[in-house]
């Protein structure tokens, strides 16, 4: 009877392990793609899964029309094709229920694989102190290669706005944050920029963890391109993967001092084409 309970108990294991292994794998779920048509033809992003506050922002404003018909306001070739504002039409038929709708923000999610080279999608923002993303406005890292001399002079930019940034963050300081968050929401920039010169001078000595850009993305840097100074200090949560002669067309355009192309160009659609 033990024999037959053993052998019954054995089979029951084996069949049991049988059907485990032959249950499929469950397959990894692909990026988000966004595809954006413009007159001068489409571009595809692809967003980071590794920063999902902004990937979900970025898949409801989409979904909701928010990037239709907007311009790519902010054109530096050379740096960066920046998108984000609506042209003055579009402005004055949406009422301030529509307004208030776009106008909040994301909380940064930074992430030491997910860098400025040329192609990466970043989160636009003011100089607010938790360094909090524009809920619309987006830019495409457009800067070719840079050399080492100039990569290190960018490390230590991407330092100086750390060492600013911690020092906001002790508790102990929290006037000045304080006093800078409000003047960034007032927009008051004055105000903004004198408070700023003077947190500046007031971190020069706040100690910090240094931080060095890895070896691998140096050589990112030096053979395609990028802007490493805004690493650890923007969000980056995609990038370009179809359509970058596009954005080389775009960043051509002739432009005012602002950057501002002289004939608007616009998203004229933007939807998900490759969806979770």
């Amino acid at each position: 009877m033990k024999t037959l309970l053993f052998l019954a108990l054995a089979f029951t294991l084996v069949n049991c392990k049988s059907e485990k292994e032959e249950q499929p794998a469950i397959a990894e779920p692909s990026p988000v793609q966004v595809k954006l048509e413009t007159a001068m033809g489409n571009v595809v992003i692809e967003l980071s899964d590794k920063t999902p506050l902004h990937r979900d922002n970025f898949i409801k404003i989409v979904n909701e029309g928010r990037l239709d018909s907007m311009l790519f306001h902010r054109v530096l070739e050379g740096f960066v094709v920046q998108a984000g504002l609506y042209d003055s039409l579009t402005m004055a038929a949406m009422d301030s229920v529509e307004l208030e709708a776009v106008n909040y923000r994301i909380p940064a999610e930074m992430d030491s694989t997910l860098f400025h080279k040329r192609g990466a999608l970043g989160a636009a923002r003011t100089g607010n102190p938790d360094r909090e993303s524009s809920s619309l406005s987006f830019y495409v890292v457009h800067r070719g290669p840079r050399v080492d001399s100039l990569i290190d002079v960018d490390q230590d930019r991407i330092n100086t706005w750390l060492q600013q940034y911690y020092f906001l963050q002790d508790p102990s300081n929290s006037s000045w944050k304080d006093s800078l968050n409000l003047a960034d929401q007032n927009e008051d920039w004055e105000t903004f920029s004198r408070l700023s010169d003077t947190i500046n001078k007031l971190a020069d000595t706040f100690t910090f963890e240094y931080y060095d850009i890895p070896e691998d993305q140096r050589e990112i840097y030096r053979k395609q391109g990028g802007t490493p100074h805004l690493d650890q200090n923007y969000t980056v949560f995609g990038e370009v993967i179809s359509g970058m002669t596009v954005i080389d067309s775009i960043a051509k355009v002739a432009v005012n001092e602002a950057g501002m192309p002289d004939q608007p160009v616009y998203i004229h659609r933007a939807e998900v084409v490759k969806s979770e």
